[in-house]
């Protein structure tokens, strides 16, 4: 499915940095991005997944840098920060993309293993947020924190996802009120399960997959177009007075079930 609704140039002069952009969800909101004209930058902690993706960009005519660092240490947050600002000359979008994640039953999963996932998730994006606010405020930005649907309602083997995504959400709130007077909207965007996507493939089982594409009231799983055409949404004009809103899109899923994903694992 192809992005139809975004009008030509919506995003013209706007420079964007997607955390996690260079697969899955994040890929194709770097790509939607840029399709709507503005310069994007990448980060991701492998490096081989950032060369295709910014190739990708720069063949939508837009510019397109990448940087390899881990969001959990603040001298790569910084390092990330400062080479797409000098590339660009400024940030007015951030998207906080980078996250963690494997099934565990709570009763195994170990301390290193929650903490890891909430360093990642939640961490990071306090990280990444914290430094890109002095050049998000010069004349007023965007951030855009990529949450789940994993803390809406229990979800087994996901207790340290969960918890990681409900602090985003809470921090998405938090930072919206303290930066709006700075003119920085922050909103969150939380999918459920999404086709095409690592987290599907490892998460999920064939016989899950046609449960969750019978329990969603739309009928199917969501495509990452789904998504990163909601990300474009929120990060364009057109929601020029919506922040601290976590804007759910899973089609409807997490009101039918929340226990598709992981009811396998429950228990001890």
């Amino acid at each position: 499915m192809a992005i139809t609704w975004c009008r030509p140039g919506l995003l013209h002069g706007k420079r964007a940095l997607v955390t996690g952009g260079g697969t899955g969800i994040c890929r194709g909101i770097a790509l939607a991005l840029a399709g709507a004209g503005a310069d994007v930058g990448i980060a991701s902690r492998r490096e081989e997944h950032l060369a295709p993706t910014v190739r990708d960009l720069q063949a939508l005519g837009v510019a397109a840098v990448a940087v390899a660092g881990d969001v959990r240490v603040p001298a790569d947050v910084d390092r990330i920060i400062a080479h797409t600002a000098d590339a660009f000359g400024g940030l007015d979008i951030l998207v906080n993309g980078a996250a963690g994640n494997f099934v565990a039953p709570a009763a195994v999963l170990s301390p290193n293993g929650f903490g890891t996932v909430v360093d990642i998730d939640l961490k990071g994006t306090f990280n990444v947020s914290r430094a890109a606010f002095p050049l998000l405020k010069v004349r007023g930005g965007v951030i855009l924190n990529i949450s789940a649907t994993l803390q809406l309602l229990g979800t087994a083997g996901q207790a340290h996802a969960a918890a990681a995504k409900a602090g985003v959400d809470s921090l998405t709130r938090t930072l919206a009120v303290e930066w709006g007077p700075s003119q920085i909207r922050v909103n969150g965007l939380a999918p459920g399960p999404v086709d095409g996507t690592e987290g599907v493939r490892r998460l999920t089982t064939p016989e899950m997959r046609t449960a969750i594409d019978a329990a969603c009231p739309l009928g199917r799983m969501a495509a990452i177009d789904d998504v990163a055409s909601v990300a474009l949404f929120l990060c364009s004009d057109a929601a020029a007075f919506v922040t601290g809103v976590t804007l759910v899109v899973d089609g409807g899923l997490w009101l039918h079930s929340a226990r598709t994903l992981g009811a396998d694992v429950a228990g001890g």
